[in-house]
């Protein structure tokens, strides 16, 4: 390590002393003026380009992006153009000898201006970032013809286990490798999902079991290519991989079951995104099915997350398993006076009236008993919205009712008791 760091030392300082060359100043000086030529541009011709991304109004958002990106990076782009036209000029004129400091700083910017672009593709910004620095130190290192000297410094800096070696140089390799891997993975994993989701032939159900089959997939296989790729035997921790596995089991036990809840439920399709349910007092439409929970949004805007497990093995009313056809009942009475032929017409048509009501289906109205002060009815009726809601259909149906009944006649009587004080004299009405 301290003959590798002598020897960059000694570069360096041979390097530093070229600067100081008559044409090197010249060179440096030239690329400074460029680096304030680049600035001016940017601040005169910066304001004009966004005053006419802002004019473009039915442009997608891809193409948007890609001029907001551009437009950040302005000034470098602009002193790129500027110092590759310089150099392409030097060398027309003079020797080429006198513009080789201006190639290696026009050869650096071009490269990171080039990894900036490209990482731009990484959604995450800590990923982005990793890659962004490790991509940049890497070009840098590669074109200034330091890259072997540093990979001896890094792999210098390490120790060895039996026959594993585990170094800094290995640590640099793995984070870079995965990150790109990842990177990629991600990339592709969401263009699938982008894909299959516009897929009308694919139910829902299916389209989140493939999107999820996929994301496992890229990102096992970019774990496992990237471990290979920088010489990590995965073989040597077969027996520490099997106890750690046995200890998680035994610990993530709720989880891998509720992991295993959720493939089981899109591949059964027993419930899939849209559907309108109800676990116990919740009720609700499904706005997504996860890998550990299914998310369950209720009128009132609440979002509940149930466990995948509970889907299982709790009792599940699915309101649009095989149809959206929903029958909802209504019970109410009439006095003894009205007629029941006339009641169950009228009832009939009070329901037809409401918006939601199928008349595909007509409402249906029976009676199911005599009751104490009242012919006892229930009016039937369907429906093929319940992500709409049921007590508010209910309410209109009653109001309907209300209006009908109150319109030809109808009365609805209610119980009257008569309370007797003990020892008071029975009443001579009776």
């Amino acid at each position: 390590m301290i003959d590798i760091g002598q020897s960059l030392l000694d570069q360096g300082l041979t390097f530093g002393e070229s600067l100081f060359r008559t044409w090197n100043l010249y060179q440096i000086g030239i690329a400074f003026g460029i680096m304030v030529a680049a600035h001016l541009l940017r601040a005169f011709l910066g304001p004009k380009i966004r005053s006419w991304m802002g004019q473009r109004e039915n442009w997608p958002k891809w193409r948007m992006r890609i001029l907001v990106v551009i437009h950040q990076r302005l000034r470098a782009i602009f002193f790129v153009a500027l110092i590759w036209a310089v150099i392409w000029t030097m060398r027309e004129i003079t020797w080429p000898s006198r513009s080789y400091l201006l190639g290696i700083i026009a050869t650096l910017a071009t490269a990171w201006l080039a990894v900036v672009f490209a990482t731009r593709l990484i959604h995450s910004p800590l990923l982005r970032r990793l890659v962004r620095y490790g991509a940049t130190i890497w070009v840098t290192l590669h074109i200034l013809g330091l890259k072997e000297e540093a990979a001896q410094l890094l792999d210098s800096l390490g120790f060895s286990i039996g026959e594993f070696r585990f170094s800094l140089l290995l640590l640099v390799q793995a984070i870079a490798l995965l990150g790109a891997l990842v990177a990629l993975a991600r990339f592709v994993s969401r263009t699938t999902e982008s894909r299959v989701r516009r897929s009308e032939d694919i139910s829902p159900s299916m389209q989140v079991l493939i999107v999820k089959f996929v994301q496992i997939a890229l990102y096992a296989a970019a774990f496992l290519i990237g471990i290979r790729a920088v010489g990590i035997d995965l073989t040597g921790l077969a027996v520490l991989s099997g106890a750690i596995g046995v200890g998680l089991g035994f610990g993530l036990q709720k989880v891998v079951s509720n992991l295993v809840s959720g493939v089981i439920i899109l591949l059964d399709k027993s419930i899939k995104p849209g559907d309108v349910i109800s676990i116990g007092e919740t009720f609700g439409w499904i706005n997504t099915l996860g890998a550990r929970y299914t998310s369950i949004t209720t009128r009132d805007g609440k979002e509940f997350l149930i466990p995948n497990e509970d889907l299982i093995t709790g009792q599940v009313v699915n309101w649009s398993h095989s149809n959206d056809f929903v029958r909802l009942d209504i019970n109410f009475g009439t006095s003894y006076g009205d007629n029941p032929h006339d009641v169950r017409r009228i009832a009939i048509e009070a329901a037809s009236s409401v918006d939601r009501v199928l008349t595909s289906r007509p409402p249906v109205c029976h009676i199911v008993g005599f009751g104490d002060s009242s012919v006892d009815y229930v009016l039937r009726f369907w429906i093929r919205d319940p992500t709409g809601g049921l007590t508010n259909i209910r309410g209109n149906v009653f109001l309907a009712l209300w209006d009908a009944f109150e319109a030809n006649r109808i009365s609805i009587p209610f119980p009257q008791r008569e309370v007797r004080m003990l020892g008071e004299a029975p009443s001579k009405d009776i």
